[in-house]
This record gives structure tokens, C-alpha cells and sequence, in this order.
């Protein structure tokens, strides 16, 4: 009976090692897989692995946190445990060690221009013998390097003749988790928080160490633990000694700690009754609070701020400015190294000023003012994590002043979790898009790895996609939203889709029947999403509060800016925002000559048309088409892509494990549906208001429009 257990043992590997060959998985080991590698790659690779060495007196955590997964990864992908040698160099040998080091000293690689998280990973001789190193300045240039090597295996490259050197262009790379402390979850679509603030500090999930594995991988190096619209609480005791149990757990992955900070903190829980920044009362409290969390947390990153945005207490409250702000909380934290990261995600009822404007006027006049340790954290657009919006106008317009780009990674505007809608495309439009902020070629991701302005700081942000769902993200292709994030984090010039790829095979193996097939469905499945629910430059379509489904025709809202018709403005004349000289002149917060090409109707993109102008509905497109005509024509065409991008998963069954296909294709068959809905309400609304009948070959909805806007979600996730 032994022998028969062992024998269907062995079985189960060879089949598992098969290309083509699917085996049951549940998504949570996300990209880092580790499955066994075809019969022909490990006898091959295992040559190139015999041991894994490195100097066991350093004890640097990063390093042993390395030698730790390339030992989980050579046992998965190759099956059999690489033995680990603190000092002797073997032949085959996987060397990992920093500059400082004689022997990788000796080897005169290039580390210098590197600094301390890059990495060189080259094929080499050391003591005579054929070995892989992976060097670096610092354990965690050794801990990326690792992983670089473990994905470059991954993929079936191989371990032969490598010559690989790379380095982050964004010092913060960071996640926002907008996890609130009952563990809800805002905008959060893949179940509860992780954070289980009830059990911590004593009790640190083993999740915990794997959510810092998988942000390693990926060159995440910090994270914001809590919801913007933050809690006082969060800076209590009790919860500084939670968020100082998960810093421990995520010190060997060099991951820093970072935490929201509600402004009016020190009249909630510190008994002032005041939270003006110029107060000394009130600076001192933030000192002390700082000094508090530092001794708790001693490589605690620093605070992200949203303030006097959607109700949320601020500066302006006390007729003090957002750099006034900041740099009071910047004093608090510089004595520790630490940093502020103030949003400029800003707007108000108040102020009748084109929503798309207001973030612009408010800091433009700042440009200077921060302290040098004070970043200020940018949307990628003017108004909200839309399907499409052009780049927000202050990159390019404070040379002075260090931005920061945040990314949504979680899909609040584009269908939540059930939507397939890959980000990559998303975050290289606004990436390459080009400010002339120092005339052309002035890219946003020139200006926040501050090579135009020589930022000292310098980062991207994402809000993060994750919660307590068994594959973290909602879905299996929602992973690769949080894992492009972290490519493009490290390298806003990277490709979406050279990403796309490589999260393919990390994610489905190196097949190379199901690679191209994989990137194409990514690839088309954001300007799908932009057909049907948002095309030609329209925005905030969305159902009200949650977002989900269409909500073109709500108008009763008490803020003006909380309703679609606000955004959308069409009616028997025509469609669209007017941001030209002739309405709120948005377009003379970007360069002139951006401003003069988004000024005029005929110069201006396309896809960007009704985000600039209000256009008349007879409109003669590039096409040749009416603007109605097209409209319609782009509806019907995201419906169609949905259903190619359907059809095409459906073809890859055969490749794909029982599990992740037949949930992937549930979630297309919801989001096929969904796009036909979006299509048929939107024209049927358009249709009403602008009193025309569909153009010629466009299908009728299939309900009147009454039964559209009758529709509601009382208990949607992620509010």
C-alpha cells in the first residue's frame, strides 16, 4: 500500500508538471505559485540550484526572509529542498549577499547607482566554482533581488547567462487600505479587512506574513493601514500597539507602517478644544502623539491626511491653509525621519466652482510652502477614479513641491469585483500622458519620479483591492490590478502589457497557448469597460454613493456635484462639460499648449470630447458619424467586446484550473449581462433627453427607461 501511495504521489507531480495540465487552486497564493515546473526545466535548473548561501552572521531579517523563499520556491517549482550553507561556496550555488560583503565586493558588480533597494542577480564564478547571485546594498535589495530570480524561474527563463540589474524610480511605494476598524471595508469588494483589529496585537494572522510576502514581490514598501476618513481612535494606545504587531510582522519584508490621521484627533481623544495648526497647544499634542507612536513603532513611516474634503475636518476650518497644515504635522515627525503624505483630493459644497477645478486652485498657490518632508498625494485625474479622465492639471504645475501619484487599485467606478477591467492600460495612459509642464516630453511619470524638478521625495499610491476573500482581491484578475500597481510603482515606464504577461504566467503558468490569449483579453477589457459605461469623455455616470450600474438621470441630491446630470449636462442641444473660456475654463489649469488643444472642439481627443466640451448631438465625428451615432456605436461596441473577451476565457478552459475558470467565467457572464444594461439604460436615457430615436441598426433597449431608474441596490458591498 506504501508503495501504491507513493507511486500516485509521484503521478500527481508528473501530471501536475505537465504544461496543459490544470490542478485545482483556490487563488491565494496569488502570482506566487510555486508549482512544479515541467520534467525538462527542473532537471535543467536543478543544476543551477543546489544550494542556497548566504552570511549567516549578519542576521539581517531582509536576507533571511530571502534565503526563506527561495527555499519554498525551489522545493515547489523544483522539487527537492536546496540545502543552505552560511559560508562555503558550492558549485550551482544560489550566492546572496550585500556590498558590504568581501566576497561580493570582490565580484566589482554594479550596486552603486543602485541604492539601497536595487538589486543585480548575474551568473558568475565565485571560488572557482559556477555560481547565481543576487546582491544589493541592503537586505532589502537582497529580498527583491530574490524574488526577481524566483519569477524569472517561475516563467521558465531559466537560470543560465543572467545579467540583471533594476532599481525603483518612486522611493514610497505604497498601498492605502481604506479599512475602517469594525473591519468594513470603503470601496472594498473582496470581503471583511484583513486586519482583525480584535485579536491583534496578541494574535498575528499567518495571512498577515503572506499579504508582506506578496508586497515584496511586487516592491511595495509600505502601507497605510487605515481608511482616510479616518478614526481618532487609530492613534490610541491600544490600537498603536496593534499596528506596531502587524510593523513586526512586516519588518523582514521591508515594509514600513503608516496610518491615517483624522485632523481634529487632539479635541476627540486629546482633550483640546481646538485642532487649529498654528495653535502651539496643538502642535505640541501632535509631537507628543508622534513621539508615542515612534517609541511603539520605530520605523513608523508617517501620516496620510485627508483634510477639509467631503466633510472631513481640516485646517480651512480655522481659515489656515493646507500647507500650514501639513508642515505642523511635518514637525512632529521630522525629529524621527518621518514623512506626511497630504492628499489633494479636495472639494466642497460650499464652493460653486467646477469640481474638476477645485484641488488646482486650492494648492497651485502652495507651490513652495511645504516642508521637504511633506509630499502632496495627487489622483491620477480631476474628479474621481473614473473609467477614463484626462491627467489631473498639478502634475506638471508645482515644481516645487513633491507629488505623489495615487492609483485606485480597488474597481469603485468599474463594476466592483464581478467586472473584469484591467488597470495597467488605465495607469500607463495617465503615466505617459505628456503635462509640457517643461515642454514636450514632460510625462507624468517624469514629474513624480522627480526627474524634472529633482523631488527628493518621490512615490505612487494605490487603494487597495484587498480583504478576507480565500484569492484577496474578489477575483482572480482583480490580482493582477494590485500586482501591475506594484510594477508601475517600481517603474512608471514599465509596459501594461509586457506586465500583463508576466502576470499571465505567474498566474497560469508559462503556457504559451494561454499567454497571448490571457493578454488580450486584459488588454481589451479597460476601453471596454470606458465603451459601456463612459464613452467619448463622459464621467460620473454611476448610480449614486455606491457606484454601481447607471445612474445618468439622478439630479436630486443635495450637493450639485453628488449627481451624474451635473457631469453629463446634456439635453435636447447636446452633451457634455463645458471646461472651455466659454464655461468654467478648466482647461487654463493645464500648460498652454494643452490648454489651447483642449480648448478648441476639433483638436481635442476624442475619447476626451465631453469631459472638455458640452457638443451638439448632430456633431460631425472623425468618423464621419454624428456624435449620436457614435455614442450609441460605442455603447454597442463594449457590449460586444465583453462578449469576445467571454468567449475567449471560455476557449481556455481546457488550460485553466476547474476552480479559477469557472468562477473567472461566472463573473464575465455577470459582466456581459451588466454591459447590456449599462447600453440599453444609457441610450434609453440619452434617447429621452435628447428627443431622438436611436440611429438606424442600433437595437431598442430592452425595458423602458422608467424600469432603469426603478432599479436599486439597498445592500451593496464596499459602502
Amino acid at each position: 500500500m506504501g508503495r501504491l501511495i507513493a507511486w500516485c504521489a509521484a503521478l500527481f507531480l508528473t501530471l501536475g508538471a505537465l504544461p496543459g495540465i490544470a490542478q485545482a487552486e483556490d487563488g491565494y497564493d496569488l502570482w506566487l505559485r510555486y508549482r512544479p515546473l515541467p520534467a525538462d526545466a527542473q532537471a535543467r535548473d536543478r543544476a543551477r540550484a543546489t544550494a542556497v548561501i548566504f552570511d549567516a552572521d549578519q542576521h539581517d531579517v531582509q536576507v533571511l526572509a530571502a534565503v526563506d523563499e527561495i527555499e519554498r520556491a525551489l522545493d515547489g517549482m523544483l522539487g527537492a529542498k536546496a540545502p543552505t550553507y552560511g559560508q562555503a561556496v558550492q558549485a550551482g550555488g544560489i550566492v546572496l549577499g550585500t556590498s558590504g560583503e568581501p566576497r561580493i565586493k570582490a565580484l566589482n558588480l554594479p550596486l552603486g547607482p543602485l541604492g539601497t533597494e536595487g538589486y543585480v542577480i548575474r551568473s558568475t564564478v565565485m571560488d572557482g566554482k559556477p555560481v547565481t547571485v543576487v546582491a544589493a546594498n541592503s537586505g532589502v535589495g537582497v529580498l527583491y533581488g530574490s524574488f526577481a530570480l524566483i519569477q524569472h524561474l517561475q516563467r521558465g527563463l531559466g537560470l543560465e547567462g543572467l545579467d540583471i540589474a533594476s532599481a525603483p524610480k518612486l522611493k514610497l511605494r505604497l498601498l492605502n487600505h481604506w479599512d475602517n476598524l469594525d473591519r468594513t471595508v470603503e470601496r472594498g469588494y473582496a470581503g471583511q479587512s484583513i486586519w482583525d483589529w480584535w485579536k491583534l496585537p496578541d494574535f498575528k494572522d499567518p495571512r498577515y506574513t503572506d499579504y508582506a510576502r506578496a508586497n515584496a514581490s511586487i516592491g511595495i514598501n509600505g502601507t497605510v493601514l487605515n481608511n482616510v476618513n479616518a478614526k481618532a481612535d487609530s492613534l490610541t494606545a491600544p490600537y498603536i500597539a496593534k499596528a506596531a504587531a502587524l510593523a513586526d510582522v512586516f519588518r523582514p519584508y521591508g515594509i514600513k507602517v503608516y496610518l491615517s490621521a483624522r485632523w481634529s484627533s487632539p479635541i476627540e481623544i486629546g482633550g483640546l478644544k481646538t485642532a487649529d495648526p498654528l495653535d502651539p497647544q496643538v502642535a505640541a499634542w501632535w509631537k507628543a502623539k508622534a513621539d508615542e507612536i515612534y517609541k511603539a513603532i520605530p520605523d513608523f513611516g508617517g501620516f496620510l491626511v485627508k483634510a477639509n474634503s467631503e466633510g472631513q475636518p481640516g485646517p480651512q476650518d480655522y481659515k489656515r491653509n493646507h500647507a500650514e497644515g501639513a508642515n505642523m504635522l511635518a514637525a512632529a515627525v521630522r525629529p524621527h525621519g518621518g514623512i506626511i503624505m497630504w492628499r489633494a483630493f479636495v472639494y466642497q459644497h460650499e464652493n460653486p466652482e467646477d469640481r474638476a477645478k477645485q484641488a488646482y486652485d486650492d494648492f497651485k498657490p502652495l507651490d513652495g510652502q511645504f516642508a521637504d518632508n511633506v509630499i502632496v498625494q495627487v489622483k491620477n485625474g480631476a474628479i474621481d477614479f473614473q473609467p477614463r479622465e484626462p491627467f489631473h492639471p498639478l502634475f506638471g504645475a508645482m515644481p516645487k513641491t513633491p507629488l505623489m501619484m495615487e492609483f485606485q487599485i480597488t474597481k469603485e467606478y468599474l463594476g466592483m469585483a464581478t467586472h473584469l477591467v484591467y488597470l495597467g492600460p488605465l495607469y500607463e495612459e495617465v503615466l505617459q500622458a505628456d503635462t509640457f509642464g517643461h515642454g514636450k516630453g514632460s510625462t507624468v511619470a517624469k514629474v513624480i519620479e522627480g526627474d524634472l524638478d529633482k523631488y527628493k521625495l518621490t512615490g505612487m499610491a494605490g487603494v487597495a483591492n484587498i480583504g478576507v476573500d480565500r484569492d484577496w482581491s474578489g477575483s482572480t484578475f482583480n490580482q493582477a490590478n494590485w500586482f501591475v500597481f506594484g510594477r508601475m510603482a517600481w517603474d512608471p515606464q514599465a509596459s501594461a502589457k509586457q506586465v500583463a504577461g508576466e502576470w499571465s504566467e505567474l498566474t497560469f503558468g508559462p503556457n504559451p497557448a494561454v499567454r497571448p490569449k490571457v493578454v488580450d483579453i486584459m488588454m481589451t477589457s479597460r476601453d471596454a469597460v470606458v465603451n459601456y459605461m463612459t464613452p467619448l469623455g463622459l464621467a460620473h455616470l454611476m448610480a449614486t454613493s455606491h457606484h454601481y450600474g447607471p445612474g445618468l438621470w439622478v439630479k436630486d441630491l443635495a450637493r450639485p456635484e453628488w449627481n451624474p446630470v451635473y457631469y453629463h449636462k446634456a439635453d435636447a442641444t447636446g452633451i457634455g462639460y463645458d471646461r472651455t473660456k466659454t464655461g468654467s475654463n478648466a482647461v487654463a489649469q493645464y500648460a498652454p499648449m494643452l490648454a489651447r488643444q483642449f480648448g478648441d472642439v476639433k483638436t481635442t481627443p476624442e475619447q476626451d470630447l465631453l469631459w472638455f466640451h458640452h457638443v451638439g448631438w448632430d456633431y460631425r465625428m472623425k468618423s464621419g458619424k454624428t456624435l449620436w451615432e457614435e455614442l450609441a456605436g460605442k455603447y454597442s461596441l463594449g457590449v460586444r467586446e465583453v462578449a469576445d473577451m467571454h468567449s475567449a476565457w471560455s476557449a481556455l478552459a481546457p488550460y485553466i484550473d476547474q476552480d479559477r475558470f469557472a468562477k473567472t467565467n461566472a463573473f464575465l457572464s455577470i459582466q456581459q449581462r451588466e454591459a447590456q444594461w449599462w447600453r440599453d439604460a444609457s441610450l434609453a436615457y440619452w434617447s429621452s433627453v435628447s428627443g431622438r430615436q436611436l440611429p438606424a441598426g442600433e437595437a431598442p433597449p430592452a425595458k423602458p427607461l422608467a424600469d432603469y431608474e426603478a432599479v436599486s441596490w439597498p445592500y451593496e458591498p464596499g459602502r
